[in-house]
């Protein structure tokens, strides 16, 4: 009873956390009722709260050597201007072609039996009393049997395929010490009561941008895609926070 009740309070502790957590959000979203969700305003995204400046591993730093009555110039593709995205607010277009499938399949099946038997011919001359200490019948030939067996079997699979075709600009908030580039860029698109987010995010190399000032995702290093959207349509998908709550706290 007693382990019974404790379960019970710290449910019930976290029951009151989550609605405390979610409570913001509930209001918020009760506030917006039978109006189109908000789009955000268009910010510097180095002013973000969320914001972070990024660290990696730097090479040694190497000095630049420039030859004299020289027309070219190092990482131009031609004589004039390079119109690619190379300092802090540039823009360039980030190209997202995610096609991706996964195949697994796994079966395990395990089997163990377990057999033991003994008998006492003789104890010390006293076999015959046990009888006497016992009340139940005692064959001495047939004292110990044990006996266990058990099974298991399982089996596993998934098949999952995904397709993402995007284009998005994004912009260039930091150049780093060895000129690798760090960008960010955000995209939302409303459509009636329904807002889609794409956010992108990512260190890139100025070799990998194309003369027509787009790159790949697949360049991009540390990259953080999401692709998602708020609204009516969002919320009928999500299940409700009672649920939510419900199979996170519940342990069978």
């Amino acid at each position: 009873m007693t382990r019974l009740a404790s379960f019970a309070r710290l449910a019930l502790g976290l029951s009151l956390g989550a609605a405390s957590l979610t409570g913001c959000n509930m209001l918020e979203r009760m506030a917006t009722v039978g109006s189109p969700p908000p789009m955000t305003q268009v910010q510097n995204p180095v002013h973000s709260p969320t914001y972070q400046r990024v660290s990696m591993p730097m090479p040694e730093p190497a000095p630049q050597i420039r030859q004299a009555n020289s027309l070219w110039r190092t990482g131009a593709r031609a004589f004039f201007k390079d119109q690619r995205a190379n300092q802090i607010g540039d823009i360039l277009t980030v190209m997202i072609e995610i096609s991706d499938k996964a195949e697994l399949s796994n079966t395990t099946s395990r089997s163990r039996a377990g057999t033991e038997d003994a008998s006492i011919g003789a104890l010390l001359g006293y076999e015959t009393s046990l009888s006497r200490v016992l009340p139940e019948s005692i064959n001495p030939g047939n004292l110990i049997d044990l006996d266990s067996q058990s099974s298991n079997t399982g089996a596993g699979s998934i098949d999952r395929e995904e397709s993402i075709e995007l284009k998005v600009a994004a912009v260039i908030t930091q150049k780093l010490p060895n000129g690798n580039l760090v960008l960010i860029g955000r995209q939302e698109v409303r459509v009636n009561f329904e807002v889609r987010q794409l956010q992108i995010a990512g260190v890139i190399r100025p070799e990998d941008i194309t003369a027509q000032n787009t790159v790949s995702y697949e360049k991009i290093a540390e990259a953080r895609i999401s692709y998602g959207g708020v609204g009516h349509i969002t919320d009928v998908q999500q299940p409700r926070y009672g649920q939510q709550i419900y199979d996170i706290i519940w342990p069978f």
